[in-house]
């Protein structure tokens, strides 16, 4: 293992405990169920015990999209905001004290599948191919998974499941998720 690799790991476990979801041996699973019917796009997002862990809070009446990324106790661990005025899609995830965590692109050029590009501050870029209008995509770092994205885990509309390999940083994670959601399915 490089030095560099050597780091990267370092710094994914200290974010990992930071957020308090250090992975277990094969990982988490979670539940993203929207409400498309609330105001705001509000919707929790479950563990594979059905326990809510993280809140995403759509703000209506804003001139750019905009998420917030909570805890169960309401603590606010990023926001997620709709970049303006660039040329391809794109969002930005900000921790709580405003500093960039990830950017999260939409890739210009996508001959048979959807493909995102996110790049992390603290971290190597994250690569998101698949299928992702029908929440079927794979989020990695090169050759390493990082997280599986899949409706076929649940059978409940509007509903679909996420994967976060032992050792990445859940919320940021669950972040892009919702992000990219946001940015594929406008209409909501």
């Amino acid at each position: 293992m490089t030095r560099r690799e050597t780091m990267i790991r370092r710094r994914r476990e200290e974010r990992a405990e930071e957020s308090g979801s250090a992975g277990a041996a094969d990982g988490h699973r979670y539940q993203m169920r929207q409400r498309l019917l609330s105001i705001g796009d509000d919707y929790w997002i479950e563990n594979e015990r059905g326990e809510r862990v993280f809140k995403v809070d759509g703000k209506a009446l804003r001139v750019r999209q905009t998420l917030i990324f909570e805890d169960a106790h309401g603590r606010e661990l990023c926001k997620i905001q709709e970049r303006m005025l660039r040329i391809k899609d794109s969002m930005e995830i900000e921790g709580p004290g405003g500093d960039r965590v990830a950017m999260v692109k939409k890739a210009l050029i996508t001959p048979l599948r959807d493909r995102w590009v996110v790049r992390v501050a603290d971290g190597p870029d994250l690569e998101v191919q698949g299928n992702i209008l029908d929440h079927e995509y794979h989020i990695g770092d090169g050759r390493d998974r990082v997280a599986e994205v899949s409706k076929n885990w649940f059978r409940v509309r509007d509903t679909y499941g996420v994967e976060v390999a032992p050792g990445q940083n859940d919320a940021v994670i669950l972040a892009v998720t919702a992000a990219i959601d946001q940015m594929a399915h406008p209409a909501r």
